[in-house]
């Protein structure tokens, strides 16, 4: 009987032991869906236009931190504003983030504008730097105007019900949220905070640690938590920076390094076609879909683009036709022109204006002036050059023998002496390719010649290559 107790003892504590295993494993994913408390901050670093590539960054990481169980997210943001469908991303991701999220608008001078404004206002925590601002959030059309009609009224109405949204979620200013798209209306980070529109000024990330420890957050889902981020110990920051691949599309959206590997590009093509070359042409289409690539991102003008490309091609056009400097003036025009309205038409409510900087402009156009310059003086002194002497002289006496390499019309090559010389007919007679001819003179570094036998074309001198 004894036995049987014992035994059915055993038994009762085994199943008591299994069952409680149970329910604690089936207790973590609830305990997780929580607000962390741990002691890990994640930080995130939101720099430059809101792009796609920024959009997957902060998504990204929002989304690893709350599977690592960090404490919290903070995020670093500076920025002019982007595109609606990355800042629409983003705000999606920080409303439902299951770790809490500080948005820290820094450093001194920075700002968060237009679609700045939203991500900021969707932070669980907003704080900004001494010296920022945030706000001026209104739709504009291609010119920087407001928009007018029934598009601007869609915009402007779509744009005041995401911010209003946003606001209400978090507990935010309204009244000043709406005033900041209706009104485009901006503020500084004193009277940002005096408004309710963040929730302080921390000009340090301790002092944000600061000022959010101890705070009750919620994130989605409802659970609500105290966030414990300076006691009973400090923090453990750990730094989440962009990954190589983000990091180049993220660059590839400043306006300035898309528009010179457009330039550089399109040069490498032209040139390719000019003086065939795997290098050229191999990194002229590498640079190309980079710059298309941050042009995907960018409020892009074709009309400007096109301008800047014939400016390019009368620039390559001045190497090969003589027209005393008049194509190199008249590329130079078509692409100050084209670099000065390659952005002009923000994307959507959200993106900035953006343009190239004029000293990039003047850089390439002064670079591509002296260039020609550089070109015209070269093929002058050339001209100049008395005819050669010494042991090539030797070889190249009226009366030698050569074939046509290049056809020549008026322009050509020639193979004399073993040597492939730029030739032109005595006549002005066009010469097919492996036509023999005999030279008459030299006159600079240009062999005039005239075709030697026409019964004899096609058919190398002796001792010469074809």
């Amino acid at each position: 009987m004894t036995n049987r107790v014992r035994q059915a003892y055993r038994a009762a504590a085994r199943s008591l032991l299994a069952a409680g295993t149970v329910l604690f494993l089936l207790s973590l994913p609830v305990a997780a869906a929580g607000p962390a408390t741990g002691a890990t901050v994640v930080i995130l670093h939101a720099t430059g236009v809101v792009d796609g590539a920024m959009a997957a960054y902060i998504a990204g990481g929002v989304a690893a931190a709350s599977d690592g169980g960090a404490g919290a997210v903070v995020i670093q943001l500076d920025t002019p504003g982007g595109s609606l469908d990355a800042m629409s991303q983003i705000t999606t991701a920080l409303l439902e983030a299951k770790v809490p999220v500080i948005v820290w608008v820094a450093p001194a001078g920075g700002k968060a504008a237009s679609a700045g404004t939203f991500i900021t206002l969707a932070g669980n925590l907003a704080y900004m730097a001494t010296g920022t601002s945030i706000g001026a959030a209104s739709p504009v059309d291609s010119g920087g105007g407001d928009l007018t009609g029934t598009e601007g009224l869609k915009v402007r109405n779509y744009a005041i019900s995401a911010i209003t949204a946003i606001a209400e979620a978090r507990g935010r200013n309204v009244v000043w949220a709406v005033d900041a798209v209706a009104n485009a209306r901006a503020s500084s980070a004193t009277e940002a905070v005096a408004l309710h529109v963040v929730d302080g000024i921390a000009d340090t990330l301790d002092a944000v640690l600061a000022a959010a420890d101890g705070r009750t957050v919620t994130v989605a889902g409802g659970a609500s938590g105290t966030l414990s981020l300076r006691s009973p110990l400090a923090a453990v920051i750990q730094e989440a920076p962009m990954n190589p691949a983000l990091s180049l599309f993220h660059l590839l959206s400043d306006p300035n390094i898309a528009f010179v590997l457009f330039v550089i590009g399109l040069g490498g093509l032209l040139l390719e076609f000019i003086n065939p070359s795997l290098v050229a042409g191999i990194t002229g289409a590498i640079c190309l879909v980079l710059a298309f690539i941050g042009f995907g991102s960018l409020p892009l003008n074709l009309g400007g683009l096109l301008l800047v490309a014939i400016g390019l091609v009368l620039f390559m056009l001045e190497t090969q036709i003589t027209s005393h400097g008049l194509l190199t003036l008249g590329g130079l025009v078509a692409f100050v022109l084209g670099a000065g309205a390659v952005y002009t038409r923000p994307l959507d409510a959200t993106a900035p204006l953006v343009q190239v900087a004029w000293p990039v402009t003047a850089v390439v156009a002064v670079s591509m002036a002296a260039l020609m310059a550089g070109i015209a003086w070269i093929a002058v002194w050339t001209r100049s050059m008395p005819a050669p002497t010494g042991s090539v002289a030797a070889h190249m006496v009226p009366g030698a023998l050569g074939v046509v390499e290049a056809p020549i019309n008026p322009l050509g090559t020639v193979l004399l002496a073993s040597e492939a010389w730029s030739a032109r007919s005595s006549d002005g007679t066009p010469l097919a390719r492996g036509r023999r001819v005999r030279l008459v003179t030299l006159d600079g570094l240009t062999a005039v010649v005239t075709p030697e036998d026409a019964a004899s074309d096609g058919v190398p001198p002796h001792g010469e290559e074809s």
